[in-house]
Formats: structure tokens, C-alpha cells, sequence
């Protein structure tokens, strides 16, 4: 059998890997070497940093019904407690975009949530 020469496709290899660098600093988008090691480091963070941001947001809205809540005499925990007994199932993304778009909605919320505490 005849022995096959892999150039064009590392060729094609090498060129993917040099696109996804583009950008990085130094050798790191000149060189082959250096920069699939950079590029599989890039695409690892990549990775992380996804799934990071879905508890990023969670926190961020968690700070937003807080901040809410207080100003209508609840804490946090208390008014998710007040909507679970009020049967509400509003989930945190909607509690804070209700909190910043909606003062006086979520207000009203709140009041239902301290109602069935009482």
C-alpha cells in the first residue's frame, strides 16, 4: 500500500487552529504549537465560564429582589417564603426584571407575599 502524505489536511488542520487564535497575544496566534495549546485553553475557559454565567445571573437577580424587597419592608428570604405560601411560582429572573421595569407590580407582589406570612 502506498504511503499517504498528510499534508494538505494538516495544512487545513494548522490553519483552523491559527484562525481560532487570531486575536491572542505573541507567538500565540503565529505559532502552530503555541497556539493550539492557547486555543484549547481559550475553548476550556470558554466551557467554564458558560456555565459560571448562569449562577452569575442567578446571584445578580438575587441581589435585585433583595434590594426590592426592602423597600417594601420584606427580606429576601422572607418574600420568597411569602410567595411559596401564596402559591405564586414567579421564578427569580421574573421577580427581578418585575423588581427594575415594574416597582409598582412587584409591589404588589410583595403584599401578597406578606399577606400569606400573616
Amino acid at each position: 500500500m502506498a504511503r499517504v502524505r498528510s499534508r494538505v489536511s494538516a495544512h487545513q488542520r494548522h490553519k483552523a487552529i491559527l484562525e481560532h487564535a487570531k486575536g491572542h497575544r505573541g507567538k500565540r496566534h503565529t505559532n502552530y504549537k503555541v497556539a493550539h495549546e492557547s486555543v484549547m485553553h481559550a475553548l476550556r475557559y470558554a466551557t467554564e465560564h458558560r456555565r459560571d454565567r448562569k449562577g452569575d445571573f442567578r446571584r445578580l437577580w438575587i441581589v435585585r429582589i433583595n434590594a426590592a424587597a426592602r423597600l417594601n419592608g420584606l427580606s429576601y428570604s422572607r418574600l420568597i417564603s411569602g410567595l411559596a405560601r401564596a402559591g405564586i411560582d414567579l421564578d427569580r429572573k421574573a421577580l427581578a426584571d418585575l423588581a427594575v421595569r415594574e416597582p409598582a407590580a412587584f409591589a404588589r407582589v410583595a403584599e401578597q407575599a406578606r399577606a400569606a406570612l400573616a
